[in-house]
């Protein structure tokens, strides 16, 4: 089956969407790919012919088996490539998500073969994300909000959202890369800020900032 690199935009956002638990409308699609609704309404018309998608009228859009197949294709491919880029040429993790977004929808299997096994089999890309294996299976993990740890706990950074730039440079500065262990010095009162130890250094940590750390391994100390 031959998709235009929109389409598959298309089904990877729906896909996207889905694993962070929003409910997918074609005016949120919309949004998320910067298009006017009509656009979106005319592509979904597309896929749903296509049998890609399942959208009754006024109902959330959800992906067929076909569909989340080239979805998991595709975002396998993007994180791959931001693996590859981030390590083999030393490409910034602030910037990898842009280019593996140029780059995603025309490398050959062979090329993607090839690149997973130069990295050694990788189970995530540079800012923690998954990356699905040649099957499809993503192994999920139980991952918390920064934003919901307490004061004298401690954690191990799993995931950091790339959907910003300047917030990943930001993150990268204070040296929170996923496997970075960290404990919460302080919880500022009415949605404050935290104050966190990084390896002996302090650094404040405001909540906006917070709700795109994802960590693991949450124990009290003490």
């Amino acid at each position: 089956m031959m998709l235009t690199h929109a389409a598959e935009d298309y089904l990877k956002s729906i896909y996207k969407l889905q694993e962070k638990g929003s409910k997918v409308s074609t005016g949120l699609l919309a949004e998320t790919l910067n298009v006017k609704p009509a656009s979106a309404t005319g592509m979904l018309k597309k896929l749903k012919t296509m049998k890609l998608v399942c959208q009754e009228r006024y109902q959330e859009i959800t992906l067929t088996a076909a569909g989340e197949a080239i979805a998991l294709e595709i975002i396998r491919h993007h994180r791959l490539l931001e693996l590859y880029l981030f390590k083999a040429l030393g490409v910034p993790w602030e910037s990898v998500h842009e280019e593996a977004e140029k780059l995603e929808h025309v490398i050959s299997e062979d090329v993607e073969e090839r690149i997973d096994a130069i990295l050694g089999y990788p189970t995530a890309d540079p800012h923690g994300a998954p990356i699905p294996d040649k099957n499809g299976v993503v192994t999920r993990t139980a991952d918390a909000s920064m934003t919901t740890l307490r004061k004298g706990q401690s954690c191990i950074v799993a995931e950091v959202s790339d959907t910003d730039s300047a917030l990943l440079q930001y993150v990268g500065e204070l040296n929170l890369y996923p496997g970075t262990a960290f404990q919460v010095l302080d919880v500022a009162p009415f949605e404050g800020p935290f104050t966190i130890d990084i390896a002996g250094q302090q650094a404040v940590i405001g909540r906006e900032v917070a709700k795109h750390i994802f960590v693991a391994e949450v124990r009290e100390e003490g």
